[in-house]
């Protein structure tokens, strides 16, 4: 594994543990010697994640769209930024320079790009990881189970499960 795709909200969210975790998940990609491969952007939790990988002495990869650059959102000091035309666009790059994939804290904007991962794995586009790093036990819940239950109950098979893993509390 060389690169992992991050996706993650544009915005800091309204607690300050989701740009801690941002940073520090980006340091330990750096620690790791794994490449990031992200958004491209340098507000929100996008750039306390790209700052923390850089600081770490690592690659930071930044996919977006040509209206993002042009609204002056880009993250400056990437180790590269490839501009595309469209969000689906970027999508598709993003996933095809990833060897894996984590959601971080987002709105609707992550929550699609982590879907579109598990839907590409589960039809076998794919045989890459696919996590969430699920910070303060908010969006899944202390058994690592709610969001997949809910969308299990609306689905008509069962939707297949990712592996859960703990990260240790950030000190």
């Amino acid at each position: 594994m060389q690169r992992v795709c991050v996706f993650c909200g544009a915005s800091t969210g309204r607690r300050s543990a989701y740009a801690e975790a941002a940073r520090g998940f980006g340091a330990l990609l750096a620690e790791r010697g794994l490449g990031l491969v992200y958004g491209g952007g340098r507000v929100g939790l996008m750039g306390a994640l790209a700052d923390g990988a850089l600081a770490g002495g690592g690659e930071a990869i930044g996919v977006i769209p040509q209206g993002l650059v042009d609204r002056e959102l880009a993250h400056p000091g990437l180790s590269e930024l490839r501009v595309v035309l469209s969000l689906h666009e970027r999508k598709a790059e993003m996933a095809a320079l990833a060897d894996a994939f984590v959601a971080l804290p987002g709105g609707f904007g992550t929550l699609d790009e982590l879907m579109e991962q598990l839907t590409w794995a589960q039809l076998g586009l794919h045989r890459k990881p696919v996590g969430l790093l699920d910070v303060e036990a908010i969006a899944v819940g202390d058994d690592g189970a709610l969001l997949l239950d809910r969308l299990e109950r609306t689905a008509e098979a069962p939707a297949r499960r990712a592996k859960w893993a703990e990260a240790p509390p950030a000190p």
